[in-house]
Order: C-alpha cells, then sequence, then structure tokens
C-alpha cells in the first residue's frame, strides 16, 4: 500500500490556483502556485512509491552509441558529415553498440529496467534515404528488439534523433524542403511494416527545436546551416507536417493490426521569474511558448503556434491552413518529454529566456504541462545530468541529479496530480555527447572508448537505479521514521552564545553624588558641589546586562548556557602582569547569577575567532600557537579562571571548536598540549574543593560517502573524519597520539608531491599527559557533507585530501546554503561511541541560519524538532551516553542570524524556534501517549497541596497581608465608632 502524502500538503496543492483544466495559458499560474506551497514541509525529501506499473527505462540514440558509421553499407549521415568537419573521431566508433548488441542488453537486464528507448539509423536503414532498405540494417535492429523480447523489456522506438541521411541533406536541403515530409512517411512506413509487431510505443522524431533552430538557424548543430531565424521557423514547420503525417499513416494503417501508441519527444527547460510580477511571470510563459510550445501547442491542442509567437514574430513565423491545423491538431497519444543536459544551460537559446531565469525544476515543468495541455499522459523519455569526461565508475555528481528529478516526478505524481506513467534515464551507456564530443558523460555503465573492446562497466549510479526500480521509488525506511520517547532525567537542555556581551556600565545606583530637581527653571537635575553620600559596594544586580541576558535565557527554560570567556579582556598583555578585574568581575557575577536562577554555566576558556585567532594581541602577534611559549601563557590564564570562576563553574571546556582548517600542525600540537595541561591543573588543584569537570568541544560535521557502494568513498570518508575530528580527538580520547590514517598519508603525500607537512611526535611522556585528558566529550555538530574520490569540480577539490566535495541537490539547505540533514548527527554520534567507547557526550553546539523574517524560522523549527529526535535515537536505539544538547545559538545579536532571539532597535523578540525549543524542554523530549510517566527527583511531590503552596507562596502571603490589614481596619473603624457613641450619649 501506497504511503499517503501529508494531508497539509495535499490540501494546499489541491486548493492553491486555478484548478487543471487544460486550456492553453492555464500554465502562467505555476508559478504563484509554487510560490505559495509550505516551506519547507515542500522541499523536503518525498519518500513513496510510484503507482503499480510505472515503466522504469533508459535510453541511447543510434549516433551516439552505435558506431560502425561505414559498416555493412551504412549511409553517411549529417552528424558523420559534421563531426568530421570539426572533430575527425566524432561517433565513427562511439560506444560500438552495433557490434555489442548483446553487451549492452545484458546492462538492460542487469538493471532490470521494463523499457529501453533506441533510436533507428535513417542511414543504416536506407543508406540514401530512400529505397531501397539495406538487408544487414534491418537484420540488425531485427536481432534487437528480438532481444528485448527475450528478456521482457519492451522497446521505445524513435525513428528520427538528429542523424539525417547526408544525401536527402544535398538533394533537398534537409528539413528546410517541403519535400522531406513525405519521405520521412515512407521512411516510418518501411520501419512499422518491418518492426511495429513488436513495438509497443513509437517516438517520431525528437527534440524538433533543436533540430530546427540549431541546425538550420544558427548553424551550431548538424546540418550546420545558418538561415537565421525564418529558415529555422520553416525547418520547424516541414518537421511538424512530417510527424503528422507519419502519426496519420500509423493510426489509419498500423495501429488497428500492431496495436502500438506513438507521439514526438519534444525537449524544454524550465524558467523562473527575476520578479514575481505579472510581466516577469508572462515572459517566463513566454519562453516556454518560444521552444516548448512551438511544437506542442499545435499537437495536443489546435493545430496552431502560440500567440505569443504569432504576435511577436509578424511575417516570420509560417502559417498553417486551417486543413493543416485539424491535420496537426492531436497527433499524439502521450506526452513525450524530454529535460535535462541536452538542451538545459546548454542548448537553449539565450534570446529565449527573455531575461528571465533558468532552472532545473522538472516537478514545475510536468504541472506546467498538465495545466497547459489538458492534463495528458506523460511519458518521460529523457532525463539525467552528466559528469564529467575524466569521471570513470563512481558517478556520485550524476546519481543525486538523477535522484532530484526522479524524486521531483514522484511529487508531481503524488501531490500535483500531474499523470505521468514512465521515466526514462539518459542514457543507458556512455556515448558521444554531440556538441560536447567525450568531454562529458551520461551513461548508467561506464565505457572505455580507449579499449579495443570497448571495456562496459556498471558505475555507481547503475547500482543506485537498480535499487530504486527494485524498490519502485523512495519507500519509506524505518530509521527515516521519528521515534517518541524521552531523555533522562538529569539530561543537561542548554543554548549557546559565543561570547556574552559584556557591559560594565555601572547604574545610577553607584554614583555617590547628590543632585536637587529645578522644578522651576530648566526641570533638569543639578549636581550639588561638595555633596556626596558614602561610597558603597559593587553588586552584580549593578549590571543591567546581566539581569536581560538571564530573564531571557529563563523564558527558554534551559538548564544550562555555554558561552566562551574572553582571553584578551582578561588579560589584555597576555599575562597576569595586567588582569583586568573589571572584567573578570563581569563574568563572576554573571556564573553566580545563572546558579541563582538554577541554570548551569558552561564555559569556554579559548574559541577562535577571526581577530587575532582569540588571543591577546602580544600573544597573537608573537606566533600565537605555533609558539610553544602560548602553552605556558594559556595555563597562567585557565589558573587564575579557575581561581576566580570555579566555585562557580561545573563545566570547563579549555577550547571550544579548534578548527583544523585555520590551524598548521604544529599550532595544533601545542594547542593539544595546552588543553592537556590545563586538564590536570584543574585536576591536581581545583577538582576537589570545586568538583567540576573539564573536557574540550570539538567540531564534528557527519562525513558521508557521496556513492554508498563505493570503497573508494567510504576510504576518502574515513580519511577526512580522521583529519576533521581525530587529530585532536584520537590523542585525548583514544591512544594519546595522532590517527595512523593521519600519519601514513602524510608520509604518502610528502613523498609524492613533495609537501612539507610534518606532523610532529609526542614523546611518551607527552603521550601519557594528553591521553585520557577529558570528563567527558563535547561535540558541535551542524551539517553533513558528502565526499567522493573521483575529480569532477576543481573550485570544490580538495587536493591535499584528494577528496571532492560533492552536493546531494535534494536536501533542505539553509540561506547560506548549509544542508539540513538531521539523521548525520546520529551517524557521527555512534561514530565516536564505536571509536572512544562509552564516553559521555555533550552535543554543545547544534544550530542553522535562516534569512530573518518569521516564514524561514520554521526552517530552524524543522532543524531542532528533527536533529534532537535524531539525538533520542541515538540515546535510545543505539545506547550512545548522550548527557545534553545545546542550540546554536541564543540571540542574532552575537551570532547573526542563528539566533532563538532575534535583535532589533535593542530589543529581543524571541522567534517561533525558541517557543518550539521551550515546549521539547518542557516535555523532556518527545513523549505520547503510550510513554511511561518518568517522576525525576525535582519532579516528586508527597503533598499536591503543598506544592501548590510553594509555586503561591509569594501571591498567598500578600493575600494574608490584605486580609490582615482588613480585619484590622475593620477593628479600628468599630472600637473608634463605639467610644464617639458613648461621648455623644
Amino acid at each position: 500500500m501506497t504511503p499517503a502524502a501529508p494531508l497539509p500538503l495535499l490540501l494546499l496543492c489541491l486548493l492553491s490556483g486555478r484548478r487543471l483544466r487544460g486550456e492553453p495559458g492555464q500554465g502562467a499560474g505555476t508559478w504563484a502556485r509554487f510560490a505559495r506551497l509550505p516551506y519547507p514541509e515542500d522541499e523536503l525529501f518525498l519518500y513513496d512509491t510510484f503507482p503499480a506499473g510505472f515503466l522504469w527505462g533508459a535510453g541511447s540514440a543510434a549516433y551516439q552509441a552505435e558506431g560502425g558509421w561505414r559498416q555493412d553499407g551504412k549511409g553517411a549521415s549529417v552528424w558523420d558529415t559534421f563531426a568530421h568537419r570539426a572533430a575527425p573521431a566524432g561517433g565513427d566508433v562511439a560506444s560500438d553498440s552495433y557490434n555489442n548488441l548483446f553487451r549492452d542488453t545484458e546492462g538492460l537486464r542487469h538493471l532490470g529496467v521494463s523499457h529501453y528507448r533506441f533510436s533507428l539509423s535513417w542511414a543504416r536503414l536506407l543508406p540514401n534515404g530512400t529505397a531501397p532498405p539495406s538487408p544487414a540494417g534491418l537484420a540488425h535492429y531485427g536481432r534487437l528488439l528480438a532481444r528485448l523480447r527475450q528478456l521482457g523489456v519492451q522497446p521505445v522506438v524513435t525513428l528520427y534523433h538528429w542523424d539525417l541521411p547526408q544525401r536527402l541533406q544535398d538533394a533537398y536541403g534537409g528539413w528546410a524542403s517541403p519535400a522531406l515530409a513525405e519521405l520521412f512517411r515512407d521512411y516510418a512506413e518501411l520501419c512499422f511494416r518491418h518492426f511495429g509487431g513488436q513495438v509497443r510505443y513509437w517516438l517520431t522524431m525528437d527534440n524538433p527545436y533543436v533540430v530546427a533552430w540549431h541546425g538550420y538557424a544558427t548553424g551550431w548543430l548538424p546540418p550546420g546551416v545558418k538561415g537565421g531565424p525564418p529558415l529555422g521557423y520553416r525547418a520547424a514547420h516541414n518537421l511538424l507536417r512530417a510527424h503528422a503525417k507519419v502519426w496519420h499513416l500509423y493510426n489509419d494503417r498500423f495501429r488497428p493490426s500492431q496495436g502500438g501508441q506513438l507521439s514526438i519527444a519534444l525537449s524544454s527547460h524550465w524558467i523562473t521569474p527575476q520578479t514575481m510580477t505579472e510581466q516577469d511571470i508572462q515572459e517566463c510563459q513566454k519562453s516556454l511558448d518560444f521552444v516548448l510550445g512551438w511544437f506542442a501547442k499545435p499537437i495536443f491542442i489546435d493545430g496552431d503556434y502560440p500567440e505569443s509567437m504569432k504576435s511577436n514574430l509578424s511575417s516570420l513565423l509560417p502559417e498553417f491552413s486551417d486543413a493543416e491545423k485539424k491535420y496537426i491538431k492531436g497527433t499524439a497519444d502521450f506526452f513525450a518529454l524530454s529535460f535535462g543536459a541536452t538542451l538545459s544551460f546548454q542548448l537553449l537559446d539565450s534570446q529565449m529566456k527573455f531575461h528571465q531565469l533558468e532552472s532545473l525544476s522538472l516537478r514545475q515543468l510536468l504541472y506546467w504541462i498538465s495545466c497547459e495541455y489538458n492534463k495528458p499522459k506523460i511519458f518521460i523519455v529523457e532525463n539525467s545530468w552528466f559528469v564529467s569526461g575524466s569521471t570513470k565508475r563512481d558517478d556520485a555528481k550524476y546519481i543525486y541529479y538523477l535522484k532530484k528529478f526522479i524524486m521531483e516526478t514522484l511529487k508531481a505524481i503524488r501531490y500535483d496530480e500531474v499523470d505521468v506513467f514512465g521515466y526514462t534515464v539518459w542514457s543507458l551507456m556512455d556515448g558521444f555527447e554531440w556538441h560536447r564530443g567525450y568531454s562529458i558523460r551520461r551513461g548508467l555503465f561506464y565505457v572505455d572508448f580507449q579499449s579495443h573492446d570497448k571495456k562496459f562497466l556498471p558505475k555507481s549510479s547503475a547500482l543506485f537505479y537498480q535499487k530504486l526500480i527494485e524498490r519502485n521509488g523512495f519507500p519509506p525506511l524505518p530509521e527515516n521514521q521519528p521515534i517518541d520517547g524521552k531523555f533522562p532525567c538529569d539530561f543537561a537542555w542548554g543554548i549557546v552564545d559565543n561570547y556574552i556581551q559584556v557591559d560594565t556600565t555601572p547604574t545610577q545606583f553607584l554614583d555617590t553624588n547628590v543632585y536637587m530637581w529645578d522644578v522651576h527653571h530648566t526641570k533638569k537635575l543639578i549636581k550639588v558641589e561638595g555633596v556626596a553620600t558614602p561610597k558603597r559596594k559593587h553588586h552584580c544586580v549593578d549590571f543591567a546586562a546581566i539581569r536581560l541576558q538571564i530573564s531571557l535565557l529563563q523564558e527558554i527554560h534551559v538548564t544550562h548556557f555555554h558561552f566562551s570567556l574572553k582571553w584578551s579582556l582578561i588579560l589584555p598583555l597576555g599575562n597576569l602582569s595586567q588582569i583586568n578585574h573589571r572584567f573578570l568581575h563581569y563574568y563572576q557575577c554573571f556564573v553566580s547569577e545563572l546558579l541563582r536562577v538554577n541554570i548551569t554555566p558552561v564555559v569556554a576558556l579559548w574559541q577562535p575567532m577571526a581577530e587575532n585567532q582569540g588571543l591577546p594581541v602580544v600573544l597573537a602577534k608573537d606566533g600565537a600557537w605555533e609558539n610553544p611559549e602560548t602553552v605556558q601563557a594559556f595555563v597562567e590564564y585557565a589558573k587564575l579562571c579557575f581561581k576566580s570562576l570555579g566555585h562557580h563553574v561545573k563545566f570547563w571546556i579549555t577550547m571550544n571548536e579548534p578548527y583544523g582548517g585555520n590551524l598548521t600542525y604544529s599550532a595544533g600540537h601545542n594547542l593539544l598540549k595546552a588543553h592537556a595541561k590545563a586538564w590536570h591543573l584543574y585536576d591536581k588543584e581545583f577538582r576537589r574543593s570545586q568538583k567540576g569537570k573539564i573536557s574540550i568541544a570539538l567540531q564534528a560535521d557527519w562525513v558521508e560517502p557521496a556513492c554508498p557502494f563505493s570503497k573508494n568513498d567510504q576510504e576518502v570518508a574515513d580519511r577526512v573524519l580522521e583529519f576533521d575530528i581525530g587529530w585532536f580527538a584520537e590523542p585525548i580520547f583514544g591512544n594519546g597520539d595522532y590517527p595512523q590514517v593521519m600519519r601514513e598519508w602524510l608520509h604518502q603525500r610528502n613523498s609524492i608531491d613533495l609537501y612539507n607537512f610534518h606532523l610532529p611526535y609526542f614523546s611518551e611522556e607527552e603521550k601519557k599527559l594528553i591521553q585520557g585528558s577529558f570528563d567527558f566529550l563535547a561535540l558541535s555538530h551542524y551539517t553533513t557533507v558528502l565526499v567522493d574520490w573521483e575529480k569532477e569540480d576543481a573550485l570544490r577539490y580538495d587536493h591535499y585530501l584528494e577528496v571532492q566535495m560533492i552536493k546531494d541537490i535534494t536536501w533542505l539547505t539553509s540561506p547560506s546554503r548549509a544542508a539540513v540533514v538531521p539523521w548525520g548527527l546520529r551517524k557521527i554520534l555512534k561514530w565516536v561511541k564505536s571509536k572512544y567507547g562509552d564516553v559521555p557526550i555533550y552535543i554543545t553546539a547544534n544550530g542553522i541560519d535562516d534569512d530573518q523574517n518569521m516564514v524561514q524560522d520554521k526552517l530552524r523549527v524543522y532543524y531542532i524538532q528533527n536533529y534532537i529526535n535524531e539525538a533520542l535515537k541515538a540515546y535510545t536505539l543505539d545506547n550512545v551516553n548522550l548527557r545534553g544538547y545545546f542550540v546554536y545559538s541564543f540571540n542574532d545579536r552575537t551570532a547573526p542570524k542563528y539566533g532563538l532571539y532575534r535583535y532589533i532597535a535593542n530589543q529581543y523578540e524571541p522567534k517561533p524556534s525558541m517557543k518550539h525549543y521551550r515546549e521539547i524542554i518542557d516535555n523532556n523530549g518527545f513523549p505520547s501517549s503510550e510513554t511511561p510517566d518518568r517522576l525525576c527527583p525535582e519532579m516528586l511531590v508527597l503533598c499536591p497541596e503543598c506544592n501548590l503552596f510553594q509555586t503561591r507562596k509569594s501571591l498567598l502571603a500578600f493575600i494574608s497581608f490584605i486580609f490582615f490589614a482588613f480585619i484590622v481596619t475593620v477593628f479600628f473603624i468599630i472600637y473608634y465608632s463605639r467610644r464617639v457613641e458613648r461621648r455623644c450619649k
């Protein structure tokens, strides 16, 4: 049974915009409709399956794959001529499918597809473009169809995929001539007669826009005629006539006996408006009219061109007679759509964008087609993206585009009620990619073009597609479902602020001067000279900034607050020669006031920052962490903080998120020693009296192999995790030394590339000092990244680690493009446990940015909800020793765009995400009606009435006072009334 789509989303999809009526121009409502869909729900990945009987296939084109260009009497095509002129190799051999029929069909069997789209080579069947046919050509396609029938794979056959016989171009001028329509009909009749009994789906031609516009107007593609717009529109006119002739031929003479269906493969881009104005939306509509509507409207609506084309092109656009309109109208049994790398961002003429923005939204295009053309049955006959020609078998980028397009198709079916009945990946194998030659690859199977036998191997994308076909989509997985449950009673619920606002401005109560109010003249306070009140001690309540920050924290109901001290404020010179007691007193007041309201301070001694690396200026200029003397300076600073603040601080962080990307190996070496020395200092001199805990906080984003089936990608992911996290974690939580992966990799890189990246060595004494210098493991987690070993994008390739960063474009992302991947948190927690055992773990920072408006804060609500739920899974299902969770961040003033509080005009405003987080805290997780009540120690109340008294103590005292005053007042009134009465008597 297919899971239902989320009800709110379905209702909105059904109610928003006008109902699908299928009249020309109804597609114009698409942009407004999709702008109103609920965020972020509509952008989430849809885990669901396709309808039963959905067709899954792969495709290829004759010139791209067959090769054998002169074999068995084949005639030359316009692409043979054009490619030989531009690049001698061309498609002469290509994938050599002509000689490897069994190899190709084994690939189909491996995938488990239901159909295979391929094209017939007109020049192979009719070497001169007209009779007589080639027996070898007929036999070749006969063998292919027989093999497909043997495998149970439906053929989807294209009659013409751009490879017009050169003889017809030379003799008639190709599609510029009206004579081609009749010749195309004769060719189609030959194919129907010989192969029609085995073919259910026919396509007359592929992408007539490219053939007409770039073949005869711009001359970018074969036959390379630069005839300008007039010739391009005339060629399109003839292509439409030819298609209609073939449809009527099939409908009248072959459909009754063969029972097949026939259409034309139309390609399109998608376009989005620069602004959501009526004018820009109309320009988007016009763009689709000029590319897709040019051919679709005559066939699916009324036999004539779109009104926007006729009004803009006037005499340039040929006209159909009324008889021709009737003849062309309705000449398709389904809508065959091609979408992807052939046209989008490649062969779309920039003038046809009409100053709007090209996009890759297949879902919106499907909805537009459904609205514009009377809800036709849609067959996606070509779709995918591409990878670099140097990429071999781990084609991660291709996988994630494929995943995006298929998921969008599923949403179009489930959410938008678009009638899509089949999907075709392009292509089955690597081949000659038209104007881009062999510089890109689009196949599910890798073809080694340099090998004699054209070695043919499945890529990671083939494995991905095979699994997808087996499951008929993306069925919901148990690990993707949220769980109910609660965290333990002593779970730490916290929030983070990188640096608290230190405002030491004294209040008016510390002013010893005496003032007099001039009520008659200036109306101002006038200082009385020579008069002063006695001075008093500074009190923590004198700092108004502290009261405000703590009141905001109380609103959230957190139990812990994590912030970093500023070393440079406390010790401006980096040593004890100058201590800023004013700032130190401020920090003392802050942590004591936190404790007073039952909020536990979690204090970091050092956090890297852009300015001087978070160090005092003197230390930063003197080598920063590269200088071993900084280690001892840090220890002295730590000792001062422990002495001054330690009685109020029970959780210390030595270093908060030391980021390896900004540190050399020698700096990291010193940083680790500084941490260990500070830990041992606390352990020996302060722990017994202060009873606190101390550790280090590491940034720990999850690293996922881009190709889940690739051992190479898994090795890369492991390498990155060790360099990102293990660099600091392994010496402290592991064996006291750096990860072996780091040492081996750096040795290899230094020997091969003559790098000089030296990873220092610890002495045995230092190893003992560092190993075990923790009381818990604190980690910050924000996102998940994908890594691949194949170099695809130079801008996102790390040559040092030989890592390609990849994006899963189906992932929800923030305005800063950070990926929202909740399951990554659970994976990193499991990884830490597997590496370092049952160490207590605190997630000391977890958050996402927003775009500063109320609507987008829904992203943070989603983020908090789902990341905490993954944390609960790690605690409940994986037995991770998780002790606490902290949201990043407290407010936008100190961490712009990340806060639970918005900061506007010196005012803090709670965002919806703050209230949502508070609700989770109050529930201690995600309890359900079945979740057993767990009474925490502080919740145990022997007498409910007593508890009510405690919570209403102030109110009851006030009421008692009023009541007492009332009784006394009544008593005196009665008493004195009687005395007056006696006197009167």
